[in-house]
């Protein structure tokens, strides 16, 4: 529905590359197979589950960092959890004035590192239980986990799990989320 033409043409262009295998270690995303050798945008416009996201991204500017060689953690929402924002939002937020906002708001949802799981729950464990996650955005995540589930708290004291983990990419990883990451309130 958000898909614009740029993406199907980036899309296109990278299927057109040639025939890429998918790990067999990554899952499938919104229905399609994530290929480890593409970038997170180049793998994201597929996702039938991602598409607001891909608008959004375009939207904020954002298209060429989350193409660049990273690594990036990527904590990527989901089309319901986008649904989940109050009526509107997201509207506003793909307007040319809300441009500054919409970029802190999906670089609360960036890591300028690579984290797959077992790293982020390393780390959990050792602080104790709780792990501070610094964004590219003005977000600071507090990352716990529960078995195999992962659980983000923004700084609004909502709480975000990882649906889907450890979705290789050539520039880092993704993670999909339940929830949007918002920034504190000022």
């Amino acid at each position: 529905m958000f898909r614009s033409t740029f993406f199907a043409a980036t899309a296109a262009a990278a299927l057109g590359l040639g025939a890429s295998v998918a790990s067999a270690d990554n899952p499938m995303v919104g229905g399609a197979p994530m290929f480890a050798n593409k970038t997170i945008v180049e793998n994201a416009v597929n996702s039938k589950d991602h598409e607001t996201l891909v608008a959004a991204v375009q939207a904020a500017g954002l298209v060429d960092v989350l193409n660049s060689d990273g690594p990036f953690t990527v904590f990527a929402p989901t089309d319901a959890a986008f649904g989940m924002l109050k009526e509107g939002t997201v509207e506003a937020l793909l307007q040319p004035e809300a441009k500054a906002q919409l970029a802190n708001i999906l670089k609360c949802h960036v890591v300028g590192a690579e984290a797959m799981s077992m790293a982020i729950k390393g780390m959990i464990d050792d602080d104790g239980g709780v792990h501070p996650v610094p964004t590219l955005g003005t977000c600071t995540l507090q990352a716990t986990y529960k078995g195999d589930s992962i659980m983000l708290e923004d700084e609004r004291g909502r709480v975000i799990n990882v649906t889907i983990a450890d979705v290789q990419q050539s520039n880092g990883v993704i993670h999909v989320v339940d929830r949007v990451i918002l920034p504190p309130q000022s």
